[in-house]
């Protein structure tokens, strides 16, 4: 990792909570708010200036029980969240963790893209549109972040899909996500022991949770909802789609690291502040 880029990562004295961005985490329905709660946490940890959790009202005293510092905002549908929006101080969107595939999901991803704002595609984000991925390509935009595992990268992009399992060289596989990229308009970043990013404009990036960086505690429910937090977090701090993607992918596995072996989801934005430490930030 750049030591340039990681010296960005230290917060300035001057500026205040608005410098820092605002990430607005859309959730899902009652009982399935865990997923979104891990993404806001992580977002907020990682220096995101304000983070506000978007469940349907009917699940928002559930998460008004488990939340502090995360605000509050009651989002039934997309036409509750375009007057959301019309606050230009919301400056990044993540949606997807905990969402669900249904109507509903296909029909706030529209809503968030059409705002052009940066924004974190996860999970049912992207398995809502596994049944038609060209209308979401269609939608999306250069300040967009995909963040598939190997199955929503199969169903979005089957045919790039079967050329990466059939690739026997890193070359072929960067070759393989860059096309997929250029197809999505957005960078996608592709999640494995070796996580893989591609930006349309043909730069790419890989981190390797292997050798002596190996984290294979991360394999566990949740830790994806974080690295969709942290990337959120990253944008809202003013980092670039890419850099977001690649400094999350990066402090996700350092997060890990600190953890060691019994890691659970909810510990990774905890260990956030260690790493911080230990860079001198």
């Amino acid at each position: 990792m750049s030591p340039a880029l990681l010296a960005r990562l230290a917060k300035r004295g001057d500026r205040h909570k608005y410098d820092y961005g605002h990430v607005l985490v859309l959730a899902g329905g009652v009982g399935r708010g865990g997923a979104a709660r891990l993404s806001a946490r992580a977002a907020l940890r990682v220096g995101a200036g304000l983070v506000t959790l978007a469940p349907p009202p009917a699940a928002l005293i559930e998460n008004a029980c488990q939340l502090n510092a995360i605000m509050l905002r009651p989002v039934a549908d997309a036409a509750v969240l375009r007057e959301v929006l019309r606050d230009a101080r919301i400056s990044v969107i993540c949606l997807g963790p905990g969402l669900g595939a249904g109507e509903r999901s296909r029909a706030l991803v529209a809503e968030v893209l059409a705002t052009g704002r940066p924004a974190v595609l996860d999970a049912d984000a992207l398995g809502a549109f596994a049944e038609a991925p060209e209308t979401l390509f269609a939608m999306l935009h250069r300040r967009a972040v995909l963040t598939p595992h190997a199955g929503e990268f199969a169903r979005l992009f089957p045919a790039e899909a079967e050329e990466m399992r059939a690739a026997r060289d890193d070359v072929t596989r960067r070759r393989v996500l860059y096309r997929a990229a250029q197809r999505a308009g957005a960078v996608i970043l592709l999640k494995g022991s070796v996580t893989r990013i591609a930006d349309p404009g043909g730069a790419s990036a890989e981190h390797a949770a292997t050798g002596d960086r190996a984290a294979p505690w991360l394999a566990t429910a949740g830790t994806g909802d974080v690295l969709a937090g942290l990337i959120s977090g990253l944008l809202a701090r003013g980092f670039s789609p890419m850099e977001s993607a690649q400094l999350g992918a990066w402090l996700h596995v350092e997060a890990a690291l600190r953890v060691g072996p019994g890691l659970i989801a909810e510990d990774l934005p905890e260990a956030v502040p260690e790493v911080f430490r230990l860079l001198g930030l």
